[in-house]
This record gives C-alpha cells, structure tokens and sequence, in this order.
C-alpha cells in the first residue's frame, strides 16, 4: 500500500491524466462505439424500478452539485476559519472554477449524444439541439466525484497535517465515492460507459491542474518570504 501512494503523484501527474483522456475520447468516438451500445441499458428500470428514483436521488446525488459542493465550502470554510486564511476558500473557487469551465468546455465542445436521444455521436448537434443530452461526455457526476471530492481531500491533507493513516482513508473515501458514482451512473443507465471513464480522467486531469499550480504559488510565496528575511550583512555576503 505505502509502495502505491508513493507512486500515485506519477501515475496521475497531468501529462498521464491527459494523455489518457485524449485516448478514451478518441476510442470512444470510433472503436469503442460497439461496447457503448452492448454496455448501456437502463438496467434500473429493468431490473430494480421500484428502486429507481431513489437511487437516482439518492446515491446518484451524491456526485452532483447540490451535494459535493456545499461539502468542499465547508470543508474550506472550516480550515479557513481554523487556520484564519483565505486560501482554502481560493481553492475551493478553484476547483469549482475548473469544473465549470473545464468540464463544461468539454462538454460543449464535443457535443456527444447521450442514450436518451442518440447514438454517441460526437459533434451531433450538441446544446442548442438536444440541451443537456447532447453534451453528455465527458460525464459531469464521475468527474465533480474525482475533481470537487479531491479537493476537498487535497485541503484536509495540506491545512490540517494529518498523520499518515489520515492520509489514506482520504484517499480510500475519495476513490469510494467515485467508484460508487461510477456503479450508479452505469446502472442508471444515464450515460454511455465511456462518458464515465472520461469524466473520471476529466476530473483527475483539473484536480492534478489545481494542485499543481496551488502547489507552484505556495512554494513561490515560500521563497519570496525566505529571501526577504535574510539579514542584509547575509545577503551582501551571499552576492
């Protein structure tokens, strides 16, 4: 286990994450097509209807905005509170930020059918023709599960050190609840298989672009302050 978080920043630095979603998308425009078809179905409806609404309003709200959300602010909230900064809060904006646009681009930008209208083109038509079904990849909830989620697990673990088995259970909580986005979405019958997979690559690629660059300012900010406290008779001394 300890073998695999200290090779997690590699396996999901943002050239990997990217790399892999620009694959999912070009397969699941052409060669994939034919396991999109055979995958989905409305197996809710098929197998569990008394039980459709509720999961569909239930653990699939989950991984929406009504609910991931309103956690990542608080959570930010708290630590900004405990730790009397903005920067949680900043970040939390950023988060939010990139999946608006982020996601959002994407969506708009590929404009694929989802089950209920088409099926998968991409560049079919998109919003103006279909609304909301015509931008169905990448998916929205697999990727607010990795992105707002992980934030929300990047703010824990940078504001309030935690020990080492902190640490993991955020990891595990974080994958769990994306994995549990995924099983219901896919039973849902909602999205396109592939839609998930992309919106979970979508998701990690702008959480990995958040934390890098959050990263890269904090850092900066630590070495204007360090250079900036050196004594002038050790700076001259230095030159």
């Amino acid at each position: 286990m300890h073998g695999l978080m200290r090779r997690l920043p590699r396996m999901t630095s943002l050239p990997v994450l990217a790399g892999a979603f620009v694959v999912v998308t070009l397969l699941a425009a052409g060669p994939l097509r034919d396991l999109d078809h055979a995958l989905q179905a409305y197996w809710s409806r098929r197998y569990t209807p008394n039980w459709h609404e509720f999961l569909d309003t239930v653990p699939n709200a989950v991984a929406g905005q009504a609910v991931c959300l309103p956690a990542l602010v608080a959570v930010a909230g708290w630590l900004a509170v405990r730790q009397r900064t903005w920067h949680p809060v900043l970040v939390a904006l950023a988060a939010e930020g990139a999946f608006l646009v982020g996601v959002g681009g994407l969506k708009v930008l590929l404009a694929r059918t989802s089950p209920a209208v088409g099926d998968g083109s991409f560049l079919s038509g998109g919003f103006l023709e279909h609304g909301w079904y015509g931008m169905a990849y990448p998916s929205g909830h697999a990727a607010e599960a990795v992105l707002v989620y992980g934030a929300a697990a990047y703010l824990v673990r940078t504001y309030s050190h935690p020990d080492l088995r902190v640490r993991t259970r955020t990891f595990w909580l974080v994958l769990l609840i994306a994995a549990g986005a995924l099983l219901v979405a896919f039973y849902l019958g909602f999205h396109w298989p592939t839609d998930l997979v992309g919106g979970v690559l979508a998701g990690g690629m702008l959480l990995r672009l958040v934390v890098d660059v959050d990263r890269s300012v904090a850092a900066r900010a630590r070495d204007r302050q360090t250079g900036s406290s050196v004594p002038s008779s050790s700076a001259s001394t230095m030159r």
